[in-house]
């Protein structure tokens, strides 16, 4: 059988419709079908057979995503449920989901056609959300959940951990991330850096008015629950994914049975990659 890449574009930036029949002419070039996924958000990419509503996600060796990290989030969703990784093409935007940039479309056809990638496996956030008892809606993330105030008013929230009782804050909000989304909104939030490998949940209160108000770093077999106990807010998942929440209202939160996998070209350990996104100082270091 011929093996299959499935292309996933943001369709809003040229240079990744661009990118997009570079890398597929490419692959095309080494006997590698490529088919790209239907778009919600603009026009499909002409020269580029779009993916038929029937052909299964494991069809496909490889997702690969041209666009930012909001792209390669959404695009999860396609692969959550299967083995198939997803590597992420940067597009100039400090982002850690991404693997490689633009520039190395080359790079990129040839490691593919060698099959010469690795995958990591990353954790899921798995949330179900409560009213009154009853089970209004479940959900999952791969970077983080927010509850979060929607006017200028602060929120209150009470915090149980494994079901026990641990604080009540006035807040912004409640983060609770996994290791891959300690770098996103968790890291400007001021919550720690945590390598992909570790097992571990992040949880931050956002501007909270408390004494105990640190960012804490949770066992991921721990059940957090959050109680909204002003009006209202809103809960949202990866950016993207958002319902309101109302006072009463409980949110559980626990690590997911399944994982994303993430595809790597490269072989640079996690510090590497630190330093080159955020373009640390590290000149004069005296390492070999």
């Amino acid at each position: 059988m011929k093996r299959q890449v499935l292309l996933v574009v943001n369709p809003t930036r040229e240079e990744a419709r661009s990118g997009a029949l570079s890398l597929a002419a490419q692959l095309q070039a080494r006997e590698i079908a490529v088919f790209q996924a239907l778009s919600t958000e603009g026009e499909q990419i002409a020269g580029i057979p779009v993916r038929e509503s029937s052909a299964a996600i494991n069809d496909f060796e490889l997702v690969i995503v041209l666009g930012g990290d909001g792209t390669i989030l959404r695009s999860a969703e396609m692969v959550r449920s299967s083995d198939v990784p997803l590597l992420g093409v940067n597009l100039g935007h400090v982002g850690f989901l991404a693997e490689i940039e633009k520039n190395s479309l080359d790079e990129i056809a040839d490691q593919v056609a060698a099959k010469n990638f690795t995958v990591e496996s990353r954790m899921v956030l798995s949330f179900a959300h409560h009213r009154g008892g009853k089970l209004v809606s479940t959900g999952w993330a791969l970077n983080d959940l927010v509850i979060e105030k929607q006017n200028p008013r602060m929120i209150e929230v009470f915090l149980e951990i494994d079901g026990r009782p641990l604080s009540k804050w006035g807040c912004d909000g409640v983060l609770c991330a996994t290791p891959t989304g300690s770098t996103a909104y968790a890291f400007s939030a001021g919550g720690p850096v945590v390598w992909p490998e570790v097992a571990a949940l992040v949880l931050l209160p956002l501007s909270a008015h408390a004494l105990f108000a640190k960012p804490m770093v949770v066992s991921p077999n721990s059940k957090i629950q959050i109680t909204l106990l002003s009006k209202e807010a809103l809960l949202t998942a990866d950016g993207f994914r958002s319902e309101e929440i109302k006072s009463g209202d409980a949110i559980s939160i626990t690590k997911d049975h399944e994982m994303v996998n993430l595809a790597r070209l490269g072989s640079a350990p996690f510090a590497d990659r630190l330093v080159a996104k955020f373009k640390l100082p590290v000149e004069g270091w005296r390492g070999e």
